[in-house]
């Protein structure tokens, strides 16, 4: 999908570059002996690429290697999103196509993992004749029982949500990776009922995973040579582990600093950050340690203190303009500041959309995310409010808020024209191997000549020119 042009979701970045657009993930090569394959899709947001992984692990260890061909697979897997009804027929769009493979191998299972199953459930087996097992996002335990269910000739479905599960104990087999970042999940689940979502109702409630598990993590990453983490939560700011002893409590603030403190040259980042939470004590440990980079995701969803109410984000217009004067004030101005926009929710009025269009002047995002609002079964919005802004309003409004991103993207990196940036290789330019792309501290994609520098290097750049979405530079010794 080109998110430039899909209005259901947009990234104020080109997308040839914009990395954290990718609406899929397709299973890479493992070749050990084991007797069966699996292919593995990702659809919709990092922490379901992560799950992914988590799912890869539990499936070799009962015994499935995996595929980048799909023909070759015993075993597939669509790891989908629900936050749109747009990610949902993506999905069973995909559905029919693999029925074209699965005709010609009838043994091959299909089943469908992640928040679209828990949100359908046994249904989904109904609605798709070719769907052999659902799998809700904190039942990936219970695979190996469910595919003998299926080669038993049964349907299998489980789709209960854990108070408990964080599968801290498993080991992640990173998919499509670069070599150079890699994700760890810190937390699972979601206890802010925000009215337009249903992650609460497809992940659960929200529990944090072991401190010690999450530093063992980055440290087996160094090892391996990986030089960037990213953390991942729904809500990262309200991570709370506690010991069972109760000897020992870490907050989100405490752990980013154990995560720092693993490499100086391991570079740290996190998402996502809700407005609500984000403390002080996170910026001045963000500050601390320069490892740590300088790039915060705020979904502010909307600019206008009445709509923001009917969310139910708990945060006023005011609330959101503090903790961005926080990070402006602590971190400086050139910290990277990113967002969520919902246009025409429901019963927005025109003066409450230039409220959104005046908090995007004021804070000055480095891009953002935007949507327009599609109403979600079984959310809070769904059952009490109206979806009653027309579509072509909605469109309008989206196109407006594009607009006037695509123009703060541009200038803000006009910004760093002239500048030097280190840089992280994370792989080629897309569009040629005589170039390298990265990211600087402020999660900016970074394009400049190869030269001798290879993936997993840091590079200091010069940056001579730029686009909406892209830096342009030289390295520089």
């Amino acid at each position: 999908m080109d998110p430039i042009v899909d209005l259901d979701f947009i990234d104020s970045r080109m997308p040839e570059e914009a990395a954290a657009c990718d609406t899929t993930h397709i299973t890479q090569e493992t070749q050990t002996g084991k007797s069966r394959k699996l292919y593995i899709e990702s659809y919709g947001c990092a922490m379901n690429f992560s799950d992914s992984e988590i799912v890869s692990s539990i499936m070799f260890e009962n015994g499935f290697d995996t595929t980048s061909d799909i023909a070759q697979a015993d075993l597939v897997f669509l790891n989908t999103c629900s936050i749109r009804e747009k990610a949902e027929q993506t999905v069973r769009n995909r559905l029919g196509q693999i029925n074209y493979f699965k005709k010609k191998k009838p043994e091959m299972m299909v089943g469908v993992l992640g928040c679209m199953a828990e949100r359908l459930k046994k249904s989904l087996l109904e609605e798709e004749k070719i769907v052999d097992l659902v799998v809700g996002p904190d039942a990936y335990r219970d695979l190996p029982n469910l595919i003998n269910e299926v080669d038993g000739g049964q349907k299998a479905v489980n789709v209960l949500l854990s108070r408990e599960e964080t599968y801290a104990d498993i080991n992640p087999i990173r998919l499509n990776s670069n070599g150079v970042s890699a994700f760890i999940s810190i937390m699972r689940g979601c206890d802010n009922m925000c009215s337009f979502c249903v992650v609460p109702f497809t992940r659960g409630r929200e529990r944090s995973r072991d401190a010690h598990s999450i530093v063992r993590e980055a440290e087996a990453l160094v090892a391996q040579g990986y030089k960037e983490v990213t953390l991942l939560g729904q809500n990262v700011d309200s991570y709370k582990w506690a010991s069972e002893d109760g000897t020992e409590s870490v907050n989100f603030a405490q752990l980013l600093e154990k995560v720092a403190l693993v490499s100086p040259d391991l570079r740290v980042r996190f998402s996502t950050s809700h407005p609500k939470d984000i403390t002080d004590e996170v910026l001045y440990t963000m500050k601390k340690y320069d490892n740590i980079c300088k790039y915060i995701h705020l979904p502010a969803q909307s600019g206008n203190t009445r709509v923001l109410e009917l969310m139910n984000r708990t945060y006023d217009r005011e609330w959101y303009i503090n903790r961005v004067d926080a990070i402006r004030a602590i971190l400086g101005d050139d910290c990277g500041i990113s967002s969520d926009m919902i246009a025409g929710f429901c019963t927005e009025t025109e003066e409450e959309h230039q409220d959104t269009l005046s908090l995007m002047d004021y804070v000055q995002y480095d891009y953002s995310y935007m949507f327009f609002y599609s109403e979600r079964p079984g959310t809070l919005a769904a059952r009490k409010l109206e979806d009653d802004i027309p579509l072509e309003v909605k469109k309008r409004r989206l196109d407006e808020i594009i607009t006037k991103q695509r123009e703060t993207s541009l200038n803000r990196n006009k910004r760093d024209v002239g500048k030097v940036h280190k840089v992280l290789v994370e792989n080629f330019s897309k569009k040629s191997k005589e170039q390298l792309s990265g990211r600087n501290d402020q999660n900016k994609v970074v394009i400049f000549d190869k030269k001798h520098y290879k993936k997993g290097d840091y590079v200091n750049v010069l940056v001579h020119d730029c686009s909406v979405g892209t830096l342009f530079g030289q390295a520089i010794d």
